[in-house]
């Protein structure tokens, strides 16, 4: 018990030295601290791993330093009439930020993909925006910093952003390829799980947060619009279990009309070899994506693990998919919690896909690399599917190695037993989820930050 506490009260430490501060308050983390590297961009706050920081801070009733960041954070949106000449749209949110100094001033300056590669916009900042803000709410009961006018205009910006009119006949979110965790070109273009679940969970914080007024009326609108069909779309179209790969294996092909069963004719022959075999009985998960005559049948964790925590995924399928998790330990957790995606590209796959990317090779980076910030998300989907069991586990196999590989960013290797190629020690989301597990475990009523009940 005393290493563990030794452990734990080490990591709090880390994460202390993590945070940025601007004119004296504190208002985020910097993405790494190693020591060794130079701090290319890990200097800088990410929006999307701040939230397991943010979470172990609310937690700990150490709200400031968040309401500090959702309010520095709200002030860079951007207010572009529309997105064009690599400049980000209105409504967008940072991908990250700095503090600079500048002629004795202190100065915080936004990054909405410029300096990204191929400058993607991060899509998925905007989204993260406001699921913090009701956790923020939820932790503290400070419902009247959402109420305020700024804030409820900024939501109603990245609704206005992500609810437009486009050339789809899909509830789902279109964006381009590497623009949320997955950062780097790794065939998750169109409509990726992981936006669609944020999107939907964004939807859903939204819409407890807007004031029913005049001014919101329409936006209201047409988030109750959205999520019914979204919700039915995603749990009834990207699910994959047995009885449905059975389903797409007998499919036919070219089916025209409004009431067919291959909706989005997909073809027999897609289906990888390693799935048939791999797939448990009583398993199951969402996809990683679908579109018109293409499936993307890998596992993506992050997505899987949102969608049970956020209630998307049906009661059914939040068991079928920890189901998959427990039978498959070996593939999707091994020996660091856990994978981004299963299985890798490999060959002229991982060649064409990725571009030949040397940093996503096979098994390594978001190329099948083990992530450490996915145990938070984990251990709270095992909260939530009543599977202690596995929570544990998986924080008991975190402990053991993380403080000792001095808190790296990924793991690569099959199992997950290297130490990645390029990761940076001392990463911050690595630490904060680490704490977040480990206070989730303890009290599970903290998922409420972030969870919802199904509808």
């Amino acid at each position: 018990m005393n290493a563990s506490n030794d452990l734990v009260a080490e990591t709090w430490e880390r994460l202390e030295k993590s945070i940025i501060y601007y004119r004296g308050r504190p208002v985020g983390t910097v993405a790494a601290n190693d020591p060794e590297l130079e701090a290319l961009n890990y200097n800088r706050c990410f929006i999307r791993d701040f939230v397991p920081s943010a979470l172990a801070f609310l937690i700990k009733g150490r709200s400031e330093i968040v309401r500090n960041f959702l309010i520095e954070t709200l002030s860079l949106q951007s207010h572009e009439p529309q997105m064009d000449s690599f400049k980000p749209g209105s409504g967008l949110m940072p991908a990250s930020f700095k503090v600079e100094l500048i002629d004795g001033k202190e100065y915080i300056t936004a990054d909405f993909g410029e300096h990204a590669i191929a400058r993607v916009p991060p899509v998925d900042s905007c989204l993260w925006w406001i699921i913090l803000l009701r956790a923020y709410v939820k932790a503290t009961g400070d419902i009247s910093l959402a109420q305020q006018i700024e804030f409820q205009q900024g939501i109603q910006l990245i609704l206005e952003m992500c609810l437009a009119h486009r050339f789809a006949m899909y509830p789902t979110m279109l964006v381009p390829d590497g623009a949320f965790t997955i950062d780097r070109r790794m065939g998750v273009y169109e409509h990726p799980l992981e936006i669609q679940v944020l999107f939907y969970a964004a939807l859903r914080a939204a819409r407890e947060l807007l004031l029913p007024n005049n001014d919101n009326c329409s936006c209201i609108s047409s988030v109750k619009q959205r999520l019914v069909p979204l919700t039915y779309h995603l749990r009834e179209y990207y699910w994959i279990d047995l009885e449905r790969l059975n389903e797409i294996y007998r499919f036919r092909g070219d089916e025209f009309g409004t009431e067919v069963a291959n909706r989005f004719n997909i073809f027999a022959e897609s289906i990888p070899g390693w799935l048939t075999e791999w797939l448990p009985r009583n398993g199951g998960y969402l996809a990683g994506n679908l579109g018109p005559g293409r499936m993307d049948f890998r596992f993506f964790a992050l997505g899987n693990l949102m969608a049970i925590i956020t209630a998307l995924a049906s009661e059914r399928e939040s068991q079928q998919i920890i189901n998959l998790i427990e039978q498959r330990w070996d593939d999707l957790v091994g020996e660091m919690p856990m994978k981004m995606c299963f299985p890798a590209l490999e060959g002229l796959e991982w060649k064409i896909v990725t571009g030949a990317d040397p940093k996503n090779r096979p098994w390594s980076y978001h190329n099948g690399g083990n992530w450490p910030f996915l145990l938070w998300l984990l251990v709270g989907a095992a909260i939530k599917t009543d599977r202690i069991e596995i929570a544990e586990e998986a924080i008991d196999i975190a402990k053991n190695y993380l403080s000792e590989d001095e808190w790296s960013e990924y793991y690569d290797g099959k199992t997950g037993r290297l130490i990645g190629k390029q990761a940076r020690k001392y990463q911050t989301w690595t630490i904060a989820a680490f704490l977040v597990a480990k206070e989730l475990i303890s009290d599970p009523s903290h998922l409420e930050l972030l969870s919802f009940e199904r509808e």
